[in-house]
């Protein structure tokens, strides 16, 4: 899960294995496999940046051994 903020300010927890398309048009518009789509204040990259270091996170990468 990953952390957004809706236009109006509300923090919201995405599921991001449901993210299909990303698009910056002015607004960053977050479009999910299941027909929904949500409009958030963090950039494209942003939104990249997050679901890379959740992936990170659960997959171990930046835990020492």
């Amino acid at each position: 899960m990953i952390t957004l903020t809706k236009l109006d300010g509300t923090i919201f927890a995405l599921n991001s294995d449901l993210i299909e398309t990303i698009v910056e048009n002015p607004d960053t518009t977050v479009h999910l496999t299941i027909k929904k789509f949500y409009i958030v204040k963090e950039t494209m990259d942003e939104v990249v940046e997050k679901v890379v270091d959740f992936r990170k996170e659960i997959n171990g990468v930046n835990q020492r051994l």
